[in-house]
């Protein structure tokens, strides 16, 4: 059965799908099901973390008194990706211990690099799906009166070839897929008609007057917001990776003052004159580091290290090792803020680049005043 929600992009009626996050919950549900009742699951319904309902059909189920197993096939709606369509499998067994373990088998990767959301030589299940299984397998055993412990491996056949169309590789997962999703919800991403939408989203506040908008790129930057609201009232506008022409609409439009709001793993590309940070279209985040690094004193080792870190934070850290933090966020930022005032010609750009773990990095002096930083 299909997901039946939907988002309207420009003039397209896109469906959503469920990250394999969500199918590794519905899963772990229905087994745990099966494992306590000794009764067959046809289907399994849970509310996802961004508030929707899916129910989904089981496939693959499978019981005894000591396990069960069963599988929810991926959907990613109409923005299918590589993981479109694979099955991915829980099984449920009772354990010594009391709660809920975790852990991937088959097809599910592994961390071998630190700085990931997973510690090293922890299955690469992030941490909003394996709190959506826990707290559904746990619900199970309240319901069905259980105070035993459950062992949930969640695995999925055919990951290992999957994971090779992803940056898994890259980022030192191996073995496999990872298993995400921080909403449970895969919103589509046609590329046009996300510009559509943010093209009319700025009409819009364009026509009611505004000469201040906020770009950020999507759920994290929210966050920050969140805990961060503007001092005065300006609007918001998710942009995805489309910085440049999102730049380009608010010149167009008359806008006389862009903030951009974003993460680091994503504006890093920014200050090498990337405009679409999607990583289909340029990356250069490592050679970022390691340049400006290289400009303020790094030795080959640390250059080297830049040049393997599978993400932001870890070349935070490396650079933190290093003594060379500070210099190297400074001269990224302002490469940041050099590259898109170029583009921007005529607006007036500012800029926070925050990570998750370590809050506001950098940001222009405007942009601190807004967000009290």
């Amino acid at each position: 059965m299909a997901f039946e929600q939907y988002l309207q992009r420009g003039r397209q009626k896109l469906r959503c799908g469920y990250t394999t996050g969500a199918c590794a919950a519905l899963a772990a549900k229905a087994a745990a099901k099966m494992l306590l009742t000794q009764q067959m699951a046809q289907e399994e319904t849970l509310v996802l973390p961004k508030g929707l309902a899916v129910t989904v059909p089981i496939e693959e189920a499978a019981f005894s008194p000591s396990f069960a197993s069963c599988a929810v096939r991926k959907d990613g709606g109409d923005d299918c990706d590589a993981t479109h369509g694979l099955l991915i499998y829980a099984r449920v067994s009772p354990c010594a211990h009391p709660g809920v373990e975790i852990d991937g088998g088959q097809g599910v990767g592994r961390v071998t690099r630190p700085g990931l959301d997973q510690p090293v030589g922890a299955a690469a299940i992030n941490s909003t799906p394996r709190r959506m299984i826990r707290e559904e397998v746990e619900a199970v055993c309240r319901s069905l009166d259980y105070q035993g412990g459950l062992s949930v491996v969640i695995s999925t056949p055919g990951g290992e070839a999957v994971a090779q169309k992803t940056f898994n590789p890259v980022l030192g997962i191996e073995g496999g897929i990872s298993i995400l999703g921080t909403s449970g919800v895969v919103e589509p991403q046609s590329l046009q008609a996300l510009l559509d939408t943010i093209q009319v989203e700025l009409k819009m506040h364009a026509a009611a007057g505004c000469k201040e908008v906020i770009f950020t790129p999507g759920n994290y930057g929210e966050d920050f917001l969140k805990a961060h609201p503007p001092v005065r009232e300006i609007p918001v506008v998710k942009i995805s990776n489309f910085v440049g022409d999102s730049l380009d609409f608010a010149v167009e439009m008359g806008f006389t003052q862009v903030y951009l709001v974003g993460h680091l793993g994503k504006f890093v590309k920014l200050a090498a004159g990337v405009m679409n940070t999607h990583s289909r279209y340029a990356d250069g985040r490592r050679e970022v580091f390691a340049a400006h690094a290289g400009m303020a004193g790094a030795n080959q080792n640390c250059i080297c290290q830049l040049m393997e870190a599978p993400t932001a934070d870890q070349c935070l850290a490396i650079l933190e090792d290093a003594g060379l933090r500070e210099p190297v966020l400074d001269s990224i930022f302002k490469q940041i803020l050099y590259h898109t005032r170029r583009r921007a010609d005529g607006v007036q750009v500012e800029a926070v680049v925050f990570s998750n773990q370590s809050g506001a990095l950098a940001y222009s002096e405007e942009a601190g005043r807004l967000f009290r930083l």
